[in-house]
Order: structure tokens, then sequence, then C-alpha cells
């Protein structure tokens, strides 16, 4: 979501940048920069901090039980060929 006061302080910041001879509907011209900024912001894929702090806690432990499941196989592999009678190479 994004932070509306944020939003004002940054409108209020353009509109002093704007030349004191185009001054005089300040108000206005700090509405304008506020709904340009809005609406940009708005079409951005944005999220908040919560849900990125979710999931990244999500792939940490995707990522740890990866992992586990990677040693796990290579512990079966290790077993099933340690359990294989070595058969030596045939000749044509």
């Amino acid at each position: 979501m994004i932070d509306l006061d944020k939003l004002d302080e940054l409108a209020r910041r353009l509109s002093n940048l704007v030349p004191p001879s185009l001054r005089e509907g300040r108000e206005e011209l700090q509405q304008n920069f506020r709904a340009v900024l809005q609406s940009g912001l708005s079409r951005l894929d944005l999220v908040t901090r919560e849900e990125f702090e979710v999931q990244r806690a999500v792939l940490l432990r995707t990522r740890e039980k990866l992992e586990a499941l990677e040693r796990t196989v290579a512990e079966l592999e290790a077993q099933l060929a340690a359990a294989r009678p070595q058969q030596p190479p045939q000749s044509h």
C-alpha cells in the first residue's frame, strides 16, 4: 500500500520547485502532482514489506527442504550403488 503522507510530502516538494511566477495555483498544482504520482505508482507491481518478508520466509523454507531432499537422494543413490554387485564389463 502506498504511504499517502509520503506521497503528499513529495507532491509538496515538487510544487515548491515550480518557479514563483507559476505558484499562484500551488494547491491545484500540488493536487495534480499527487494524482500523477499516485497513478504512476499504482501501475507498478509493488508489494508491501510485510508481503515481501512472508515470501522471503517461504522461499527460505522451500530452499531448506530442497537441500534436505537433495541430500536424501544422494544418500539413497550411494546406498543403491553400494548394494549392486559389481559386474565386469562385457566383451563382444
